[in-house]
Order: C-alpha cells, then sequence, then structure tokens
C-alpha cells in the first residue's frame, strides 16, 4: 500500500472513530510503528491529529464539524444570483487558447456556463457536471479526469485521480471551497475532494477560488490550501469587508461582484 493511501485511510479512522491507537494501526497496516508514528507526525503537521501517548485524536477544532454536504444539485440552487456573478468575473480571467482546471462545484459549474465563447479553450475537469457543462462549447476540448465517483458532488476522486492530474499544466486552476477560515486557509468537507484539490491548486499557475458569501467563518473539515497557495478570490458584497481585509493582507488578491439586489430582500 502506498504512503498516501494509508494515510487517507488514518484519516477516515481518525474521523470515524475520533482517535486511533498505534499498536491497532500497525496491525492493521502490517507495518512498523515508527512507521506510523511518522504518519500521525504528518497528520499532526496537516492540522487533522493531535498525538498522544500511544496514539492519536482527532484535532479539537475538528470535533465539532458538520460534515454532510447537500449534493451538487441542491447547492445550485442556493444564492443562485451571486453564484452567477462571481462565474462571470471568473471568466472574464480566461483568454483564447488557455488551458483550465476546474473542479466540481456548484460555483464552477456556473462558470463553464459562462466559458462558451472563448476559443480553442481546454478544460481538465474532475467534474461530470463541469464536464457536460463544457461539452456545449465546440471548440473547446475537455478532459474528465477519470476516479472513484462520489454521487453527492458528481466529482471523480482518489490517487488514479491525483496521478492523472499530475500529467497537467494549467494557466488557471478554479476551485470551490467549503469553508475559509483565518486559522484553516481554504478548506472541504470531503477528504478526498480535498486532496484532489491540492492536486488542482499544484497543476494551476494561477489559483482562483470561488466562494459565495456563506463559506466564510465556516470551519471545514481538511484544508486544501493556505492563503499563500491562492492568488484570487472571488467572491461577492455580502462578505464583511474586515474579511476580504484580512484576506488581502494575506496577501490574495480579491475581486468582489457587486449584487443588484442583497439576498433575502424583497426586489
Amino acid at each position: 500500500m502506498f504512503v498516501k493511501q494509508r494515510r487517507h485511510q488514518i484519516k477516515e479512522r481518525l474521523l470515524r472513530e475520533r482517535s486511533v491507537k498505534v499498536a491497532d494501526l500497525v496491525k492493521q497496516f502490517s507495518v512498523s510503528e515508527e512507521t506510523i508514528r511518522r504518519d500521525l507526525h504528518e497528520l499532526e503537521r496537516e492540522g487533522i491529529a493531535r498525538k498522544d501517548y500511544g496514539g492519536a485524536m482527532l484535532a479539537r477544532d475538528l470535533e465539532t464539524v458538520a460534515v454532510p454536504v447537500p449534493p451538487v444539485h441542491h447547492r445550485a440552487q442556493h444564492f443562485t444570483e451571486e453564484k452567477e456573478r462571481i462565474a462571470e468575473a471568473a471568466a472574464r480571467l480566461v483568454g483564447p487558447g488557455q488551458i483550465v482546471v476546474m473542479d466540481a462545484g456548484s460555483t464552477t459549474w456556473c462558470l463553464a456556463k459562462h466559458l462558451g465563447g472563448i476559443d480553442g479553450l481546454t478544460v481538465l475537469t474532475n467534474g461530470l457536471n463541469v464536464a457536460e457543462q463544457c461539452s456545449s462549447n465546440e471548440n473547446a476540448q475537455v478532459f474528465v479526469i477519470g476516479g472513484k465517483l462520489v454521487r453527492g458532488s458528481m466529482s471523480l476522486v482518489g490517487s488514479q485521480a491525483e496521478t492523472e492530474l499530475r500529467k497537467y499544466n494549467a494557466d488557471i486552476a478554479f476551485l470551490g471551497a467549503s469553508g475559509i477560515s483565518a486559522n484553516r486557509g481554504f478548506g472541504s468537507f470531503d477528504l478526498y475532494e480535498a486532496e484532489m484539490k491540492k492536486a488542482m491548486v499544484a497543476a494551476g499557475r494561477q489559483v482562483v477560488i470561488l466562494a459565495d458569501h456563506s463559506k466564510f467563518e465556516r470551519q471545514a473539515l481538511i484544508s486544501f490550501a493556505a492563503f499563500q497557495d491562492v492568488d484570487v478570490l472571488i467572491t461577492s458584497d455580502l462578505v464583511d469587508s474586515r474579511l476580504l481585509r484580512a484576506v488581502e493582507q494575506a496577501g490574495v488578491r480579491t475581486i468582489v461582484c457587486p449584487l443588484e439586489r442583497r439576498l433575502g430582500e424583497e426586489a
């Protein structure tokens, strides 16, 4: 078993059971105690575990995180005007002949709808919803990164998909985020999707996060990028300006989309 696969499984066990013992993991994976301790040290460095005598426990700030996430087709119906404005702004960053990588989020799906008029575009995605939408552009090449299907998000994940993604270099990586926090950066609620997002961050010459206002000050389960890993954040003026200033001070350029009316107000 590869190191990454073993650590994935340890993460899953930590999330499920809240604690693990070195002796149990040694038996489960048939490796040395020293190897497991290195794994736990790395998970502690990632902010997922906190080591204790004989094993590790789930990090304190993850203990109360709610994991369930609505299916992507349900999320696409939330904050639709805001996501459309964010997607329009993101599309303006893309030029003819460029290579872009996109994940399977609801906001990146909105972005895909606005890329139809760009000639010579190449799209790499692990999202079946994004690939289907991009297929309407006859001048675009669409490559689907294969892997295990996550039905709720219609995304393809896993070590096979991550390995395939490493073959490519993209001009821009467009990613959604489940949560944005000052101490953990940009995060996802899904362990495997977080790993895919990390691979996409590595593949993009420029990294752009698309996030509606609900994602701010929200604690996600797994961090996939720190502020220094991201070039641009596109959001709306529904976000508290103090939060945006904090992101900008961390070195991220922000593009703030004005809305014609505030969400939840009468037109």
